[in-house]
Parts: structure tokens; C-alpha cells; sequence
């Protein structure tokens, strides 16, 4: 049996992960965002844990797992190869898969190209565009004031960011479109602590402003069709990933279901935890059964 707290060899290091509760329903594996951010601020999931198994883990070069130097690592093909590893290595014969963000980058191209035991899809607060998502970043920058905007340009040209006036433009940027929740808990502090910046830099670039790294051209609009698991969508009405876009991919994605969080930016789970927990708990028990989806 494996222990509820390990690490896992994957391809360029070792990785951690953490099992948490139990249950008659499947497994819920769950994919962090960043690249990068580790998987504290998602422990808000462990509220599903009363009914399954929820199944956290730190991708490399990030929280808990080695941190390599090594920029050739950070592909998304690498990535994939890691989250293969994982699942494989847990005895995942059949599982749902919650991936928020970069996590629901990685968990599409995951379902698109590798033969697994997955039974559902939940891709949270993503996009399957990044060029998409970069024109959305800078509509949405273009809606903050005058002065935050200019911040964000004069310091990010200047190479200035570890500056205050940058970092508060930046706070107001996410304040505003990754979480709304004041104060933010703490769990989202610790995951920023934590973040792994090469990572992050490497695969993205300086910024989600400057999009210049490995995935800046990662496009599987066109595959959507591809994808035949059970699948939900959840987007929110201030996120920095568009909900209009979430829209279209639920289109794309046969008997796909669509939720979306009025008061939420980027992180639903914990900007409308309760309503979150509904939707995911009969997303969930639906697909242990084998239900139908609800458009």
C-alpha cells in the first residue's frame, strides 16, 4: 500500500505527494497551477476527502519536490512525462482528474495523449490557448488604473520588478483577477512562498505579461473535439483565464458540462467554496457511477 506521504522518481528528480482521506468514490488526483505554485493553495480540496481519496502532489522544481536547475526540464512534454510517472506510479487504475490553471494545461494535453485509467476531466479556471490567453491578459491589464498599468510596463521593461511600486501593481492585479477573497488565506501565501521560479520563468517567461518561454505557442483548440472523457469546465466572471474562452472549449468538448462562478477570479474553491464543493461532489458521484453528463 502506498504511504499517504512520499516522493515518486520521475523523469529529472524525485517528486512529493500526500494522500488524503477516503471513501467509496474514486481517487481525484489534482493538478496545481503556476508552473510552478505548489499544491498548498488547493488544500481546500481536502473538504472532498470525506468521500474519496484526494491525491496532491508538488510537480518538479517546485514546494516539496527537488528542485533541479536544469532549463531543458521545463517542457510541457516533460511535464507530461512527470504527470504520467505519477499516476503509474500511485496504482491509478481508475481516477478523476482536477486540474486548475496551468494544472488544466497540463491535465488536456495529459487525457490527449496518454492512454490512462482517467474516468473524468475537470479543468478549472484554464485555457487551451495560450496565445489566446496572453491578448486576454493585456485586455484585462488595459482595465486596471492609468498608474498600475504603467507600473506594470516601467518596471517589467526596466527589469525593476523585485521593486515596491511593481510588487503593488501586481498585488492589485491579483486582487483583482486570481483571488477576490480578502484577507487571502493562508495556504495562498505559502504556495506564492514556495513558488519555483525557474519553472515558471522557463516555461512562461518573466511575467504572464511577457509570455516568452517553452509553452508560449501551446495550442490544443483544435483537439478539443479529442477529448471523450466526462468532462467539467469551471470558469469565474473576474478570472485572468477568460471565461468566454472556457466557453468556447466546453463547445468544443462533446456533452461537456459548464459552471460558472459569479464572484469568483481564478480560484472558485476558495472565492465560492460552497457552491464549488456542490458542483464537484455531483460531478464526482455522477462519474463514479458512470452517469451522464449535464450540458
Amino acid at each position: 500500500m502506498t504511504r499517504p506521504e512520499a516522493t515518486i522518481a520521475v523523469p529529472g528528480g524525485n517528486v512529493w505527494f500526500k494522500r488524503v482521506g477516503g471513501g467509496p468514490g474514486l481517487p481525484l488526483l489534482v493538478v496545481h497551477g503556476g508552473p510552478g505554485l505548489p499544491h498548498y493553495y488547493l488544500t481546500s480540496l481536502e473538504r472532498l476527502a470525506t468521500e474519496r481519496e484526494v491525491i496532491f502532489w508538488d510537480q518538479l522544481g517546485c514546494g516539496n519536490s527537488d528542485c533541479p536547475s536544469n532549463p531543458d526540464l521545463w517542457t510541457m512534454q516533460r511535464s507530461v512525462a512527470e504527470m504520467d510517472a505519477v499516476a503509474n506510479a500511485l496504482g491509478l487504475n481508475a481516477f478523476h482528474i482536477f486540474g486548475n490553471s496551468w494544472g488544466g494545461m497540463l491535465a488536456q494535453q495529459y487525457v490527449l495523449d496518454v492512454p490512462s485509467g482517467a474516468v473524468s476531466l475537470i479543468i478549472s479556471n484554464s485555457t487551451a490557448s495560450i496565445p489566446q490567453f496572453a491578448d486576454h491578459v493585456i485586455g484585462l491589464k488595459s482595465r486596471l488604473d492609468p498608474a498600475t498599468q504603467a507600473a506594470i510596463d516601467h518596471h517589467e521593461a526596466a527589469g525593476t520588478t523585485h521593486s515596491a511600486e511593481y510588487q503593488a501593481a501586481i498585488t492589485t492585479w491579483n486582487e483583482t483577477f486570481l483571488c477576490r477573497t480578502r484577507p487571502w488565506p493562508g495556504e495562498l501565501y505559502q504556495a506564492f512562498q514556495n513558488t519555483g521560479a525557474e519553472i515558471f520563468e522557463t516555461m512562461f517567461g518573466p511575467s504572464v505579461f511577457h509570455i516568452v518561454g517553452t509553452i508560449r505557442s501551446w495550442d490544443v483548440v483544435d483537439r478539443l473535439a479529442e477529448i471523450t472523457l466526462p468532462t467539467l469546465l469551471l470558469a469565474g466572471r473576474y478570472d485572468e483565464c477568460s471565461p468566454e474562452h472556457m466557453r468556447d472549449m466546453h463547445r468544443r468538448i462533446a456533452g461537456s458540462r459548464f459552471e460558472f462562478f459569479e464572484r469568483s477570479a481564478h480560484l472558485p474553491f476558495i472565492e465560492e467554496p460552497d457552491r464549488f464543493d456542490a458542483v464537484m461532489r455531483d460531478f464526482l458521484r455522477q462519474h463514479d457511477r458512470g452517469g451522464p453528463v449535464r450540458a
